[in-house]
Parts: C-alpha cells; sequence; structure tokens
C-alpha cells in the first residue's frame, strides 16, 4: 500500500538484470524448484485435512489418525525447509549481485567526466548507492520470488477449489472479486497519499539538514524563532499528509480481514448446506474452507511485491542510467616515465622501483623504439576559448605562456576564468578551441592520468579522507615512506602542529578533517602536494584558509616546494603574487594586462587599482 514509482521501459531493465544473474542460473533454478516444493507441500498439506477427516476421524480409526498426522507433519516440514532454503539461496544471490551492481556503478563513476557531476547534485548520486541499490535487493532477495509464489499459490488454491467444488467456487470467486476491488480502490488512495507524504518527508529532511549545518549562521543571526516557524509549517504539512497516507493504510487490513472472514461464513454456510444435503462430504468441505482461507492472502501479495518490484526496476533504471554515461575520454598515446640521470649526464629510465629524480615523456614511435622527451614543465595556451554551456563563452582567445620554473599568478574578479584556465591544463575539461601544450606536446595526446601525475594542485576547498595524517599526506604519492612525509610536513611547516596532536602523525581524522582547523587542513593539503613532488604545481587559493602569521610561516617552504617548477598561482591576496615571474589580469575571459609586478604598477591600469585598493576583487 505504499507509494512506488513505474519503470520507463521494464522489459528493457528486466533483460539487463537477468544478464547480471546468467552466472548463477544452476542457483536459480534450485531456488525454483524449491519454491515449487514450497507451494506444493502448503496445498497438498490443506488437501490431506479431507482424507485425515473422511478415512480416520470420522470412523474413529485411531491408528491411521496418528500415522495420517505424522505424515501431514512430514509434508510440512518438508515445504518449511524448501522455503527455508530458498529464501537463504535467494538471499545470497541478491547481495552478490548487488554487489558487482555497486562495485560496477563505482567504478563507472571514478571514470564519468566532471561535466557530469556538474548537472548533478551530492544526494542524487548517493542515493544511487543507497534507495536505488537497496530496491534492487529487496526486488532480488524477497518480491520477486515470493511474486511468483504468491501467484502459484493461488492458482493452486483456485484449482484445489475448483476440483472440491465448482458450484462452491463460484460463490468464492463472488466474495473475492468484491475484495479485489475494494483493495484496488484503497491501494490508490493510499499509494497517491504515500506519495504526498514522501514528498513533503524530502522537503522536511532538507530543511533539518540545511538549518543543522548552518546552526551558527543561524545564532549569529538570531534566525532560532523563523526557523522554529519554518519546522513547524513544514512539519504539519507533513503530518497531514501523512495521516492521510497511513489512514487508508491502516484501514485496508481490518477490512480485507472482516471481509475475508464474511466470505469465509458464507463459504462455511453454503458449504454446510450443500453437506447437510449430501452433495458435498464433511473433509472436502474442511479442505475447501481450508484454500478458501489461503486464496485471500496471495492477491495481497502479489499486489504489495509487484508495487515493490516496480520500485525497484525504477530504480535499476537509475543505475543503468548512470552506468549508460559516456566515460571521460582519453586517446592520449604519450606516457610519463620516471627517470634518473646518469654520470655522463643523460636520462635513463628508473629500474628496481627506485624513486625517479627526473621526468620524461614516452613518445611511441613507428619503429618500435620510443622517443623520450624530458619534461620541463613548459606550459603554453595558443588562442584557447572554453565554456562550460554552449553560447555562454568562460575564456575567450587566451593566448600565455609558462617557462619551466616560472611562477605565473592569475588575479582577477570571481568567474573570470582564473580556475578555468587551471582545469584545462589538466583536463579536467577539453578547449573548445585552439591548443595547449606541455613541453611542446599537445595535452590531448597525453593520457590523462599521466598528464594529472605530473600536476600537483592544491585546492581553496581542502579534502580530507577518514584515516590518519600520515595516511592522508601520503594520499600524494602512496609509496612515499614516513620519512618523506614528515619531511613534506616539515617542508610547508605542518610539522609544527602535527606534533603536537593527540596522537602526531597518527591522529585519526574524521568528518573532512572536523577536529582541525581550516588553516591546519589547508596546510596538511598542501604537504600532501608536496610529497607528490611533482613537476607542476597549481596553487588555487592555497594559502587563503591561513591566517598572516602561518603564511609567513610557510612562505620559506612554499618558495622550497615551488623551486625548479613551473607554478601557477591563483590568489586573492595581491601579497601572494608580487614575486611572481608573471602576473595575468583576466576579466569576463579575457587577459586584460600582463606582466611583472612593478611593470604592472607602472601602467597604473585594473592592477594598480586592485593593488592600491581604488578597485576591490568581487
Amino acid at each position: 500500500m505504499r507509494a512506488f514509482e513505474k519503470p520507463k521501459n521494464a522489459g528493457k531493465t528486466i533483460r539487463r538484470l537477468l544478464g547480471y544473474l546468467q552466472d548463477r542460473i544452476l542457483a536459480l533454478i534450485l531456488v525454483v524448484v524449491l519454491m515449487f516444493i514450497g507451494s506444493a507441500g502448503m496445498l497438498a498439506g490443506s488437501y490431506f485435512i479431507k482424507p485425515i477427516i473422511n478415512d480416520y476421524i470420522l470412523p474413529g480409526d485411531m491408528p491411521g489418525l496418528v500415522h495420517a498426522l505424522m505424515v501431514l507433519g512430514g509434508i510440512y516440514l518438508i515445504s518449511i525447509a524448501a522455503m527455508y532454503f530458498q529464501n537463504r539461496i535467494m538471499m545470497q544471490i541478491a547481495q552478490r549481485t548487488v554487489n558487482t551492481l555497486r562495485r560496477e556503478l563505482f567504478t563507472k563513476m571514478q571514470g564519468l567526466p566532471l561535466r557530469y557531476f556538474d548537472t548533478k547534485s551530492h544526494g542524487e548520486l548517493m542515493s544511487r548507492f543507497t534507495n536505488d541499490i537497496d530496491n534492487i535487493q529487496t526486488t532480488l532477495e524477497q518480491s520477486l520470488i515470493q511474486l511468483i509464489s504468491s501467484m502459484v499459490g493461488f492458482i493452486g488454491s483456485v484449482v484445489m477449489m475448483i476440483i472440491l467444488s465448482p458450484t462452491l467456487f463460484l460463490v468464492t470467486f463472488v466474495l473475492i472479486a468484491v475484495i479485489v476491488y475494494i483493495t484496488q480502490n484503497l491501494a490508490k488512495r493510499s499509494s497517491k497519499n504515500f506519495a504526498a507524504q514522501q514528498k513533503n518527508l524530502g522537503y522536511l529532511n532538507g530543511y533539518i539538514e540545511e538549518m543543522v549545518d548552518g546552526l551558527k549562521v543561524v545564532k549569529v543571526f538570531t534566525y532560532e524563532k523563523e526557523a522554529i516557524a519554518e519546522f513547524r509549517k513544514r512539519n504539519e504539512e507533513y503530518r497531514k499528509a501523512a495521516t492521510d497516507a497511513n489512514f487508508y493504510a491502516g484501514i485496508v487490513m481490518p477490512i480485507v480481514g472482516n471481509l475475508n472472514n464474511i466470505a469465509y461464513a458464507a463459504v462455511a454456510l453454503f458449504g454446510g448446506i450443500l453437506t447437510v444435503m449430501g452433495r458435498f462430504d464433511v473433509g472436502s468441505l474442511a479442505a475447501f474452507l481450508q484454500y478458501s482461507r489461503q486464496v485471500g492472502m496471495p492477491i495481497q501479495m502479489m499486489t504489495n511485491q509487484l508495487n515493490t518490484i516496480l520500485s525497484g526496476l525504477a530504480g535499476a533504471e537509475r543505475v543503468f542510467d548512470v552506468m549508460d554515461q559516456q566515460p571521460e575520454l582519453d586517446e592520449g598515446k604519450i606516457t610519463l616515465v620516471g627517470m634518473v640521470k646518469k654520470e655522463d649526464g643523460t636520462l635513463v629510465p628508473t629500474t628496481n622501483g627506485a624513486h625517479p629524480t627526473h621526468w620524461s615523456w614516452k613518445m611511441p614511435s613507428s619503429n618500435g623504439h620510443p622517443e623520450y622527451v624530458e619534461l620541463k614543465g613548459d606550459v603554453r595556451f595558443h588562442n584557447v576559448d572554453f565554456s562550460y554551456e554552449p553560447d555562454k563563452p568562460v575564456l575567450k582567445d587566451i593566448s600565455l605562456f609558462a617557462k619551466p620554473g616560472q611562477k605565473i599568478a592569475f588575479v582577477g574578479s570571481t568567474g573570470a576564468g582564473k580556475t578555468t584556465i587551471t582545469n584545462l591544463v589538466n583536463r579536467f575539461y577539453d578547449v573548445d578551441e585552439g591548443q595547449i601544450t606541455y613541453d611542446g606536446i599537445d595535452v590531448k595526446q597525453i593520457r590523462k592520468d599521466d598528464l594529472r601525475i605530473s600536476l600537483g594542485m592544491v585546492l581553496q576547498d581542502t579534502h580530507l579522507f577518514s584515516g590518519t595524517v600520515m595516511e592522508n599526506i601520503r594520499y600524494g604519492r602512496l609509496d612515499a615512506t614516513d620519512e618523506e612525509c614528515i619531511q613534506a610536513a616539515k617542508l610547508t611547516s605542518a610539522h609544527s602542529f602535527i606534533k603536537h596532536l593527540p596522537e602526531g602523525y597518527n591522529t585519526y581524522l574524521t568528518g573532512d578533517g572536523a577536529n582541525l582547523s581550516q588553516g591546519q587542513r589547508q596546510l596538511l593539503a598542501i604537504a600532501r602536494a608536496a610529497v607528490a613532488d611533482p613537476p607542476v604545481m597549481i596553487l588555487d587559493e592555497a594559502t587563503s584558509s591561513i591566517d598572516t602569521r602561518t603564511e609567513r610561516l610557510i612562505e620559506k617552504g612554499m618558495d622550497a616546494l615551488m623551486k625548479d617548477r613551473t607554478v601557477f598561482v591563483i590568489a586573492h591576496r595581491l601579497s601572494t603574487v608580487r614575486n611572481s615571474n608573471a602576473i595575468i589580469v583576466l576579466e569576463n575571459g579575457e587577459i586584460i594586462e600582463r606582466g611583472d609586478h612593478d611593470s604592472l604598477l607602472e601602467e597604473k591600469g585594473r592592477y594598480y587599482q586592485l593593488y592600491t585598493g581604488q578597485y576591490q576583487l568581487s
């Protein structure tokens, strides 16, 4: 009687789900066999009442009755055992299937482009792993086999009732039709109201989550009374919807139960009359009454299980929709190879797992002998245009260069395109027009994983994983030793606060590092980039969450980190870009000024206005 959602293409989805069950076909056949044994046992047990009464109870044959009861007990035990193993095996099949689905879904998401995630909320994507997968599991684990079992039980009961008494079955059929009609009407009303209940529950939960997350803001602006009033309003809307939904759902069972009792009484009355008239024997009447009691339950179960199955198929469609998304294209053939310098100055690939001191691009050739081009960090944009959405350009005809070892800074208003430039370097997105080269190689020719290994990033919004401080630093390079991680922390001045944590580098972080300050989290992110030891660094507001004193502490470490590397810096604090080799001022996706700090001040343009406070970044 709950709300359900119909799939758009049930047949296609069923065929695709069956594909995940092909490897378990023998187990499924066994489940079906056990299901038929269990259903047949219950039907046979009900029919066995007839000979027990006619052949043993009425004649007074006590030994025969004991023997018959033992046989009946054996039938029921076999039926119960079949149902037990049927459910046990089906549960294992369902768990293995959803495990495979969940694994494939997660793997698929790792390969999707960022454009896909830009259009989907985190909650929507998480619901694929929770609600949708759970619905599929319930469908496979319980609903599907119960639906088939209910159909077999219903058909079997009807057949046995017709065999016992066609005349009495007509009376039962009319009463069942009335019960089905009333049940379906109540179900429609209940389903409609449950849909409204779920909708209002979503609004209520969303509001609660928003208020809890923003509790500090609520208290700062003394918004408590308004928040409580809004909560009461939404809570009342949910109460009304839930009351209507549960009212109809609540009266279904009593109505159906009483109708079943009336039907049972009517069948008993007519059957009794037929028995008194000599047209029906007592044993057959008892067995018929047992079937009439059983026949109503499968109808209700089929309705409920069908709703659950439809919800599971709708969930499977949403899961498959994610799986059918086009993955991030990667046509690159050029790979990154770790190198070491020999005594004569030549570079050769590393061996025996040694940590490289240099890097080179490995370029395939037609003669089978690859060509190696040393990675120096020369990054250039050639007339690049880019837009996240059609007809809404973000970058327009951008041309710039960063020579090996140079520090290039980008400044400009929010939305000017600063972060977009760095996203294009690592190919989170591909350019619409123009070209980006890396050491003279078009970045589209470089395999994405290798390209990104060569780039270290520190983002404004840091993200720490559940684990120790040491593990979070090592995330930058998984084969880094503890000593290398500690050295990276010292380099970026993170070591000073880490050693004062309760367990030092073994302190466990949860909730995205909620037990650390924002500045400390940022320092760990910088240390993580340092241990990666990349040839090119991208610092997107890397010191935005660090106070002035901490910023001065890490300036020396940051300078050491950026030494001999090509560095792209995005910063609102202009003091952090003064020593850049080139400062590029962006506005509305276009470069309006470029030069070093002194030359831009002499021009007295937009950078001069920003630096002197005559113009504020927004």
